[in-house]
């Protein structure tokens, strides 16, 4: 898929979980998510750092933060986290028509936007679908590289089949699904496992631990 066409995908993804935001009460922002410990509003202010942030300026942050990780985390966080909840999120609506990704990763970009948005869906209980174009490219972006997450590692020596899409990846034993759920788990999310079948599964689940 080129550029434009992802870009055009990290928007519409963007602006499906900003309606979403946008209908929150200050209870549900601090709603703990599936991504580790984080709150509805640090991952939406972690989504405002990776939508406003340059590769330039990424690397100027981890230089200032003495190569930590952590620290160039906390760094970039705080920047975008302001005062309160609602600032948090005008500072994630902002970032909605960006057009920076560090080193010009647009699919990792897409990534963080499809599997943060049903983080956070999913821990509040609501409905949240993403365009299968978006979670096709996810995937497939997942299946062949290492990047935020180590999506290439958990998975090899294993098959992949979507359910409802044409994607497959990998050789080995098999593990069928939907692809989001797919694509979940290879974020490594545990909680998607049970939505899978086949033989690779419980596999995946001693992986993931």
């Amino acid at each position: 898929m080129q550029s434009t066409q992802l870009w055009e995908l990290v928007r519409s993804e963007r602006q499906r979980l900003s309606l979403l935001l946008n209908g929150l009460d200050p209870d549900q922002w601090q709603t703990t998510t599936l991504s580790q410990d984080w709150s509805v509003r640090y991952v939406a202010a972690h989504l405002a750092a990776a939508g406003s942030t340059g590769t330039g300026q990424w690397l100027l942050n981890m230089v200032l933060s003495g190569f930590s990780t952590d620290r160039h985390n906390d760094r970039l966080l705080k920047k975008y986290w302001g005062t309160s909840g609602k600032q948090t999120l005008e500072n994630f609506n902002r970032s909605c028509n960006q057009s920076r990704a560090v080193f010009n990763s647009v699919p990792g970009l897409l990534g963080e936007i499809v599997v943060h948005g049903q983080d956070v869906a999913v821990a509040l209980g609501l409905n949240l679908e993403p365009d299968p174009a978006a979670v096709h490219e996810v995937a497939r972006f997942y299946s062949t590289q290492d990047f935020a997450v180590n999506s290439k590692t958990l998975i090899k020596g294993l098959k992949l089949i979507a359910t409802d899409d044409s994607f497959t990846a990998g050789h080995g034993a098999v593990v069928r699904g939907q692809l989001l759920d797919l694509v979940m788990v290879m974020a490594g999310r545990p909680a998607f496992l049970q939505q899978l079948e086949g033989e690779a599964v419980e596999e995946l689940r001693l992986r993931l631990v």
